[in-house]
């Protein structure tokens, strides 16, 4: 029995890093703490931040994606067989740089140095393969330190395959489709490890969906001799071939328009894409952006099925401004004129912090946030 499947609240799984986790992951990369006093610290912050969902009341909980430095590093750093390099810290506040808060960023293609795996449009040298599994790692620690149930974010195919330079991977695959085989394969592998820790709740990201109603994005899939809607077709595809089979467990999936710095990447509403997304992915749960006018209106909801949740991404973690209940009780009203209340949650748009370097707001403004959420969910449904 999937009991997760219908919550009223949830979080999308990163939370902004205490300014002591920064100052650690600095130290250990310039080799002044071992690995061990690494790990000693993030344990203790994420029993931290395990207490601060608790205390808040929401129904699942998540590590906060403490351990990583980007919310991608759940396969990138599992991986082997990208030509990449491995990042730091300083790698991501370098990305940042100069850039302002709520503009358009663009993905930097990492000029002569060698770009991370995943975050950034890499080649492979050999066949993909699991070599450590960051997501079961990171569920055996949480589920361990929390009261309530633990979710685990994957990065989904999608997303890894539009950070795939196929052009210079020909000597290891022959296709696109031989490349997502593989990831589809592993990404199994990891999501079966997890159903036999005890995990329930496993949410794919999903931000790469969301190219494919953004004009630029689909020039750039043009430029280089892609059919956008072919992308979109084996991606879907290849969603749902990751979760077949995993009966006892919620699969969420999240989409959203980019999340760095409080910054955005892609533009564009759901209803191009929506009655295929909608009707064809076979996820319980769908984490959909909706806090800024991008997401355009719930319209394109009509499409979903019967049995599914849709999560309302209302509330903002770009900007410290703190919701209305109020406003946010009437947009979900405007909602369920397309999907009935009881189909509905609500939860923040994004992570707080999709990488190390966090959104531009604070840790009162993020808890403050939460509790919106939780005191909207309680006064809707109970």
């Amino acid at each position: 029995m999937k009991e997760l499947a219908n919550i009223r609240t949830d979080v999308v799984g990163s939370l902004l890093r205490p300014a002591h986790l920064k100052q650690a992951r600095l130290d250990f990369d310039a080799g002044k703490i071992t690995a061990e006093e690494m790990r000693r610290i993030e344990d203790q912050a994420i029993r931290q931040a395990v207490a601060l969902q608790e205390a808040i009341g929401l129904e699942v909980v998540t590590d906060g994606e403490y351990r990583r430095l980007n919310f991608q590093d759940s396969f990138g750093e599992s991986v082997a067989g990208f030509d990449a390099a491995r990042a730091d810290m300083g790698f991501y506040e370098k990305r940042v740089e100069g850039s302002r808060p709520l503009q358009r960023w663009k993905i930097p293609d990492g000029g002569e140095a060698k770009g991370t795996a995943v975050s950034q449009r890499r080649p492979v040298v050999e066949r993909l393969r699991l070599v450590r599994n960051v997501p079961l790692e990171e569920y055996r620690f949480v589920s361990r330190v929390a009261q309530r149930p633990a979710k685990v974010t994957l990065i989904g195919p999608d997303r890894i395959c539009q950070r795939f330079d196929y052009r210079n991977s020909a000597s290891v695959y022959a296709a696109v489709d031989d490349f997502v085989a593989d990831v589809v394969s592993i990404e199994r592998e990891i999501v079966r490890s997890l159903a036999e820790a005890g995990c329930g709740y496993v949410q794919i990201d999903a931000p790469g969906y969301t190219a494919y109603v953004d004009p630029p994005s689909l020039e750039a899939m043009r430029g280089r001799g892609e059919d956008p809607m072919e992308n979109f077709a084996r991606s879907l595809k290849a969603d749902n071939a990751v979760l077949d089979g995993f009966a006892g467990i919620t699969f969420g999936i999240h989409l959203c328009r980019g999340n760095q710095r409080s910054m955005w990447h892609r533009e564009g509403t759901y209803d191009a894409i929506a009655e295929r997304l909608l009707t064809e992915l076979k996820h319980d749960r769908f984490l959909l952006e909706y806090d800024s006018p991008r997401a355009g209106g719930f319209a394109p909801l009509r499409f979903v099925p019967k049995g599914k949740v849709v999560v309302l991404g209302l509330v903002s973690t770009k900007v410290p401004e703190i919701e209305r209940i109020d406003d946010l009780k009437k947009r979900i009203d405007e909602a369920s004129r397309y999907v009935p209340l009881e189909r509905l949650a609500i939860s923040p748009q994004c992570g707080f912090a999709s990488d190390v370097v966090g959104n531009l707001i604070s840790e009162d403004d993020q808890k403050r946030k939460l509790e919106v959420c939780m005191e909207t969910a309680r006064q809707i449904w109970g």
